[in-house]
């Protein structure tokens, strides 16, 4: 018996034959969607995701910077606040003012930037040494180490503004804790002393700048000493490794990596730093504590020499960047090395 190919089951050009693909189900018959190369939508899609944070940059900071170097060589006075463009050309003269030291505009900046490469070092190092020692310490199992641990990332999670204006009223001379205790009740002084003003404003910002930092800095420590793993201790401990030797050779080593940008980190910051002096001692500082962001701040919004201003800005941007070009190299260079 002959069978046609048309009568067998499965056969012929219908739907189930088993050697056909099926047709395109819904749309238009037989029309196929384009689609984009996988390779093509891997590589697009990174730059894609990255897209609005790229976006609110160039709006934040970029554009500004941009703007704020254009100002500088121009002399955009009060006068010429309303109309930028009837604001004459300056040059390179804003830079000249401001880099001729033997001007009084030139002497001041100079003085500032002194003051604040002085307060940046002190506070990054007291800041670096208080968090490494609360990190260490934090190491051991001990009753109440979480209850510790919260309250040293207090000042750090605490806003900015409030921290320092309760330091404001911490420090008055008259009215202020910080007398009543050292004067009053431990007789420390004859007389009570001007935190604010004078000489010991200094000393001032560099404690509540202190009081701000070191938590970030014990905070960033203690995440790098729980990647340390404990059988470098336990074989030093049995070669007859004290604590400090501990420290020096296991401990320090480890966390080279994370104190290269743990250090970096807290200088650009504490060197930028506007909030901390101006909460602290208004819009103008003591000499004492006159901050370079602070200088610069007076020098534009103050003054109302908004190219000047820019032109101290543009420097100091100049000079964080080659500092930070010379701090990678260096670096990375003794990282290579090892």
């Amino acid at each position: 018996m002959v069978v046609s190919a048309t009568s067998r089951p499965g056969g012929g050009r219908g739907s189930g034959d088993p050697g056909r693909p099926p047709p395109p189900s819904g749309g238009r018959k037989g029309r196929i969607i384009p689609r984009l190369p996988v390779r093509l939508r891997r590589l697009g899609l990174p730059y894609l995701l990255i897209l609005p944070a790229l976006l609110l940059e160039l709006l934040v900071h970029l554009i500004p910077m941009v703007i704020g170097i254009g100002m500088s060589f121009i002399k955009l006075t009060q006068l010429y606040i309303r109309n930028w463009s009837a604001a004459p050309s300056a040059g390179w003269s804003n830079y000249h003012l401001a880099v001729d030291f033997n001007a009084p505009v030139g002497r001041a900046l100079l003085h500032s930037f002194l003051v604040t490469v002085a307060f940046t070092l002190i506070t990054v190092a007291l800041s670096w040494f208080f968090g490494m020692a609360g990190a260490v310490l934090m190491q051991g199992e001990f009753r109440g180490r979480g209850v510790l641990r919260a309250l040293f990332l207090v000042p750090y999670a605490l806003p900015v503004y409030a921290g320092v204006i309760t330091w404001s009223f911490l420090l008055q001379r008259d009215s202020g804790l910080v007398n009543h205790v050292l004067v009053d009740q431990l007789h420390l002084f004859g007389d009570k002393p001007f935190w604010l003003i004078g000489q010991n404003s200094f000393a001032s910002i560099v404690v509540v700048s202190l009081w701000r930092w070191w938590p970030f800095a014990f905070l960033v420590l203690m995440a790098g000493l729980q990647n340390i793993p404990r059988d470098l201790y336990e074989a030093s401990a049995i070669d007859g490794a004290g604590w400090m030797r501990q420290l020096r050779s296991v401990t320090l080593p480890m966390l080279r990596p994370v104190n290269q940008v743990l250090v970096l980190v807290l200088f650009l910051w504490t060197f930028n730093d506007f909030n901390t002096p101006y909460v602290l001692f208004g819009k103008t500082a003591p000499q004492e504590a006159d901050l370079i962001s602070i200088h610069i701040y007076q020098s534009s919004f103050v003054t109302w020499n908004f190219g000047t201003g820019s032109a101290m800005s543009v420097l100091l941007l100049l000079f964080l960047l080659l500092v930070t070009a010379i701090y990678l190299l260096i670096t990375s260079r003794r990282r290579s090395d090892a």
